[in-house]
């Protein structure tokens, strides 16, 4: 609260300095001569100056009953001169088209990968805007096509039928990881990306170069800014506060970067059915630190802590399902609690030298260290019942008559250590429209992991078993004379250190062809990885090789046509080695995939603004699969190469201009992926995840420019899984429901003005999931044990959820 005090009180003595000093007021939007907004205009006068924002806005406070020259100035444009007088307290909006400057000026090269490369680029500021219950990068690649979360407290996504284990991310070219026992979305608390310090996002869904690491689906390449000014940043809202600063020294040498974040998800997890005492506490803080020794020589830190606590208490849980003529409720009660604790220290030193225009050399040192704890004793007794479903009645949804079915007991013992260390040397070098580069790379990982949990299932006063073969169980009508045992149990102590040595080569060229514009590259990785464990050594070796080809026709549509493939292979992580009771399997191979994509990207204008439209087919064949079991977000693998699958289907994005100065775009994707286990037969994997339909969609008030409309909505059909974990999925089938979600905000500028102590102040009310849909990541599945019926009951997700925000920048 001392925040926003300090906030309200600066506000109000700015407002009051302003009216002393008999000011005036200019906004508008700056046009090129397509009427569309610039972003990054100069504008300025004999006392001050700003830019203009993404959307070409900007606001300036001038001097009243005084003549003041503006001066609009862009790269490429004329610059414009304007004299104007206002009167005080007058307010003039003024939005000036920029023409072109025809001017010849010398020749500058450069070498962008990325205009050729299937690399999509996304923009910072759009990703520190759009609303979503967990904000963040991940947010924003869920409105992409081909990119899937059911889930909207994880910021885990699968990719064109992968899982969430398939996926690369790196923050300033070091590989970063995520937790291992996370098994639900409402416990992973912060991402690692700390939205408010990225300068760029690169994202590849698939066909991505030699030089990004051994994974299966995806990259996310992430880039903190280096600091050139002072600035600073506090984003409080009703689930957190969010603050950055940095800095530059006064010989511009070193530079700091530094973001502290703390969240709270009671607001989210609140609003579910389930009641509960629920103290969650997620707090991160990361640094940013480069210092330039010399013109050749800079040296760069990178740190993370950061302590996530979930303490969790259930209480009451009602669950209303079944149909409008038969509505049935699910009643629990719930005794004991769960405690769980993540803590991760990550930090990288690298330096970058330059001995020469074209060579750059880089060294790379990291150290990611996690600490995880997941314990829980959880009782629940279960009973069904009616719901009241007279609309009229006060107790309209209440359940008056329960009869009980059972009871469960689920504990969890679990501890996780896991150190990993990493040395690389990367290299770069540029020859006119030539790129040579390379690496090689050193990891130790060591984990040391308790596994002990168990489940005990009562039905109405009768301990029961998994409804398998093995277990013939006829009770309360059969007596069951065979020894009690826990309905699941795992037991495990595992001890693991892996060693990896990888390396990579790639080459690109650009050049010409008669009328077409041509670039391709070309790349190979290798990896060699030893398994230790106390019993034995297992090592094991793969090449994978791949290529990218991008033309650019001479025609009148402007237009791209790419072409990827290569052999994509992921050596098991721990997680993988693990199988479902927890025992590890240290020759668990590499999963393998070959990639084949074909893309294009065509670029034109409606209603005189620039439209692009991207599409992608793809294939992907896949071979000694290690299979695994999707509950949540946690993943279970069969540590066995026993399975082989396929994925194939298409992406579409079209994005543009829908709104003068604003960037939006809808997206579509279609996908189907099978697996064949043991040689059994095709079957849908657990990602298969048939379509799915993005919009991300800016507005403003013409009139009113400051105030702004943001909605992110998703629409995905149902997935698999809806079984229950014991059975076998080949004979028990299902599908859980479509994925309906909406989540729009509300942003109004109080204040803006590139001169002051506060460069912007914005206030925003946030609503998640809009249109109240009750989506459902898993069911619950409970046993009448007087009738044999099972029924499947929905775990829903957050319901509708309002959120207010405060952001300022100074």
């Amino acid at each position: 609260m001392k925040i926003l005090y300090f906030i309200a009180f600066l506000v109000y003595s700015g407002s009051l300095l302003n009216l002393n000093a008999q000011q005036a007021t200019v906004n508008g939007i700056v046009f090129n001569e397509y009427n569309t907004p610039l972003a990054g205009v100069t504008i300025r006068f004999d006392g001050g100056g700003t830019l203009t924002d993404e959307s070409g806005y900007y606001q300036l406070t001038l001097p009243a009953d005084k003549e003041v020259t503006l001066i609009f100035s862009f790269v490429g444009f004329k610059r414009i001169s304007i004299p104007i007088l206002l009167n005080s307290g007058e307010r003039l909006e003024f939005n000036p088209i920029l023409s072109q400057n025809r001017e010849q000026i010398s020749t500058v090269t450069i070498f962008s990968e990325n205009q050729n490369n299937p690399i999509l680029s996304l923009s910072p500021q759009l990703v520190r805007k759009i609303p979503a219950a967990n904000a963040g990068v991940e947010s924003i690649l869920m409105t992409l096509p081909g990119v899937n979360n059911n889930n909207e407290l994880s910021t885990q996504y699968a990719v064109r039928g992968g899982n969430y284990d398939e996926n690369l991310v790196y923050i300033n070219g070091i590989e970063v990881y995520r937790p291992f026992l996370v098994r639900s979305g409402q416990q992973e608390g912060l991402s690692i990306i700390n939205s408010d310090l990225i300068q760029k996002i690169d994202f590849s869904a698939g066909g991505f170069q030699a030089k990004y690491g051994d994974k299966l689906s995806s990259v996310l390449d992430i880039t903190y800014r280096r600091p050139v000014d002072f600035a600073a940043t506090a984003d409080l809202s009703l689930l957190g506060v969010q603050l950055s600063a940095e800095g530059i020294s006064k010989n511009k040498k070193f530079t700091n970067l530094t973001g502290v974040r703390y969240r709270n998800n009671s607001l989210l997890v609140g609003a579910k059915q389930t009641e509960t005492n629920y103290n969650p506490q997620f707090t991160d803080i990361q640094t940013y630190l480069t210092y330039q020794i010399n013109p050749k020589l800079q040296v760069d830190f990178l740190g993370n802590v950061a302590v996530n606590i979930y303490e969790y208490k259930p209480l009451t849980r009602q669950t209303n399902f079944g149909t409008l003529d038969n509505p049935i409720a699910l009643v629990v009660n719930y005794e004991g609690q769960e405690s769980d604790k993540y803590e991760t220290y990550f930090s990288a030193l690298s330096a970058s030298y330059k001995p020469s225009e074209k060579l750059n050399i880089k060294l790379i040192g990291s150290a990611y260290h996690t600490l995880e704890q997941e314990h829980f004793d959880i009782y629940a007794q279960y009973a069904l019942g009616t719901p009241n479903s007279n609309i009229g009645e006060i107790n309209a949804g209440n359940v008056e008559f329960t009869e009980a079915i059972g009871s469960q007991l689920t504990h969890a013992r679990n501890n996780l250590d896991a150190l990993f260390l990493n040395f690389q040397i990367k290299g770069q070098y540029v020859d006119n429209s030539k790129l040579l580069e390379w690496g090689l790379k050193y990891t130790n990982e060591s984990v040391r992991d308790r596994l002990q949990e168990y489940e005990i299932i009562d039905s109405a006063g009768f301990s029961i078993r998994p409804p398998l073969d093995q277990f013939k169980n006829e009770q309360p009508y059969t007596p069951y004379e065979a020894p009690l045992e826990a309905f699941n149990t795992i037991e495990a102590y595992n001890d693991i250190n892996i060693d990896r040595f990888s390396a990579y080569l790639q080459y690109s060229q650009r050049f010409q062809f008669r009328n077409v514009k041509a670039w391709y590259n070309i790349g190979l990785r290798s990896q060699l990885w030893q398994v230790h464990t106390i019993d034995e050594t297992a090592t094991q070796h793969i090449i994978s090789p791949r290529a990218q080809v991008s033309l650019k026709p001479d025609w009148k549509n402007d237009m791209v046509f790419r072409i990827a493939t290569g052999m994509y292979q992921q050596p098991p992580s721990y997680r993988e080695l693990r199988d479902n009771s927890g025992a590890l399997i240290p020759d668990v191979k590499a999963q393998k995939s070959f990639h084949f994509i074909v893309s294009n990207e065509w670029s034109f204008d409606i209603w005189d603004r620039p439209f692009k439209l991207t599409s992608d087919t793809y294939y992907k064949d896949l071979f000694d699969v290690n299979a695994y079991t999707l509950e949540n977000v946690r993943i279970r693998y069969r540590a066995s190469n026993d399975s082989e699958a396929f994925a194939y289907g298409a992406d579409f994005r079209l994005t543009g201009e829908f709104v003068p100065g604003t960037n939006s775009w809808i997206s579509i994707g279609i996908l189907k992926t099978e697996e064949n286990i043991n040689n059994r037969g095709y079957k849908s994997r657990p990602t298969d995840q048939l379509f799915k339909f993005g919009l991300l969609f800016q507005d403003y008030v013409p009139s009113i420019p400051a105030l702004k409309l943001y909605i992110n909505l998703l629409y995905q059909s149902g997935l698999p899984g809806g079984s229950p974990s014991y059975v076998d999925t080949y004979d028990y089938q299902s599908q859980l429901p479509f994925y309906f979600r909406a989540d729009t905000g509300f942003s109004y500028s109080l204040l803006k003005n590139e001169a002051s102590l506060f460069k912007e102040l914005n206030v925003g009310l946030e609503i998640y999931n809009l249109f109240d849909r009750q989506n459902s990541i898993t069911n619950t599945f409970v046993r009448d044990a007087a009738t044999q019926q099972q029924y499947a009951v929905p775990n829903y997700l957050t319901p509708r959820v309002f959120n207010i925000s405060l952001k300022t920048k100074f």
